[in-house]
C-alpha cells in the first residue's frame, strides 16, 4: 500500500498507483477529495502535456500547487489518466 501524507494527515492510499519519472500517480478515487481545492496553475511537460493542480488543505493548513493530474495527457502518458501525484513536502511510503 503506498500512502501520501502532509501535515499529518493521510491524503491518499492505494495499492494502485502507477509510477512515471519517480512520482506515484494514485488513482483519483483513491485520494481524499474534500483536502484538496481547485488551482488556476498549469504546467506543461512535452511527453505527458499539460498539468492541472490542485492545492492541498489539512487542519486549516494550505499546500498550494501540491497535487498535480492530467486530465488530457498525451498518448505516450495515457496510463496517468485520471490520478494524482504529489510533491512539496508530501511524503510518499510504501
Amino acid at each position: 500500500m503506498v500512502t501520501a501524507k502532509w501535515n499529518g494527515a493521510i491524503i491518499a492510499e492505494s495499492d494502485d498507483t502507477v509510477v512515471v519519472e519517480g512520482n506515484h500517480y494514485f488513482p483519483r478515487n483513491a485520494v481524499k477529495a474534500d483536502m484538496l481545492t481547485s488551482s488556476d496553475k498549469t504546467s506543461f511537460c512535452p511527453w505527458k502535456g499539460t498539468a492541472s493542480y490542485h492545492t492541498l488543505v489539512v487542519d486549516g493548513e494550505t499546500n498550494a500547487d501540491a497535487a498535480w493530474y492530467y486530465s488530457e495527457p498525451k498518448d505516450a502518458a495515457s496510463e496517468i489518466k485520471d490520478r494524482i501525484a504529489f510533491w512539496n513536502g508530501v511524503e510518499i511510503s510504501g
